[in-house]
């Protein structure tokens, strides 16, 4: 029988999942609309998406905008209180205000929603009050459905800054795609961590010039294992008189052709003719995925069929993607 403590943590859970379920069953019906006139009176304004709430909603606030903001949507977050005393200077003509109350009627809002009207700023409310004084001062309003919250006494904000929260992302990502965000410019915004680390390319990482361990077809294995050890990376790339890959010598093929005449065959006789590669544009973390899938721990790097470089597990550890 599970304990009071997981038993509760159930119920919220349970209750949590039925107020998401409730605004996905909105975004299909009644809330499409104004999401698209969102979307778009966001993606046609010239300067930033302005977020601001109180308490919990103030909270949530802050975390979309950075969502926003990181995803190509430059945001900002004025807290309104602060707002009353100078930070309205923040705001510009230019700008989108997102504001985020429950109610709709939570006082420290109401200079913001003044301000907004006084200089026709854009106003998007996410509330729950239609009807509400923020309701209707706004220019679009993401009504979200009205829900039990996860608190039994229904008091501490729960179920309903969660909704909050989801229909952020759900905006953010909505943008995102409209703008054609790629990885790279994901990175851009995020060069700090595994995350940075990740969205790094592999030549940026990369062994390149005389580290690349490389030899000719037709080289003896007596020579090839000099050469795989003077390099240290438990590998060899063959190429052909054009330069291009041709194959790939390891560790592992030295153990399986162990004989005694190993020493005297030619590269070509044991080499794997189709070797794992990766491309200098491809993201580390795909890289990492490769090495991963493969369970081996280095990777040629091959551009216009010519092996160019060698990432290492390594190198990966060193950065701090893996």
């Amino acid at each position: 029988m599970n304990s009071p403590a997981v038993q509760s943590a159930l119920r919220t859970l349970g209750t949590e999942i039925d107020a998401l379920n409730a605004l996905n069953r909105a975004l299909g019906n009644g809330l499409s609309e104004p999401f698209k006139e969102a979307c778009a009176t966001i993606r046609k304004a010239e300067g930033r998406v302005v977020v601001t709430g109180m308490g919990k909603s103030g909270h949530i606030g802050t975390k979309i905008a950075a969502t926003l903001a990181s995803t190509g949507t430059p945001a900002f977050f004025v807290h309104p209180a602060e707002a009353s005393h100078g930070d309205l200077g923040m705001i510009t003509h230019r700008d989108v205000i997102l504001a985020l109350s429950w109610s709709g009627e939570t006082a420290e809002l109401k200079n913001i929603v003044f301000y907004s009207r006084r200089f026709s700023v854009p106003l998007i409310a996410i509330t729950a009050g239609e009807h509400s004084t923020l309701g209707q001062a706004a220019d679009t309003v993401l009504l979200l459905p009205r829900v039990t919250e996860a608190c039994p006494h229904g008091l501490a904000p729960t179920s309903s800054t969660l909704m909050q929260l989801a229909l952020g992302d759900a905006l953010a990502v909505a943008l995102l795609e409209s703008r054609d965000f790629t990885p790279d410019d994901f990175a851009v915004f995020h060069p700090g961590g595994s995350l940075g680390a990740n969205l790094q390319h592999v030549r940026d990482i990369m062994h390149a010039g005389d580290s690349v361990p490389i030899a000719p077809l037709g080289t003896r294995m007596d020579e090839a294992i000099v050469l795989m050890t003077q390099k240290g990376f438990g590998c060899l790339a063959i190429t052909g008189g054009d330069g291009r890959l041709a194959g790939i010598v390891t560790d592992g093929d030295l153990r399986r052709h162990l004989g005694g005449d190993l020493l005297s065959r030619r590269v070509e006789e044991i080499m794997n003719r189709n070797p794992r590669t990766v491309a200098p544009e491809m993201l580390v973390a795909s890289a990492l995925k490769a090495l991963n899938s493969a369970a081996i721990t280095a990777l040629l790097v091959v551009d216009g069929g010519k092996p160019v470089g060698i990432v290492h597990m390594h190198d990966m550890l060193r950065i701090g993607a893996a």
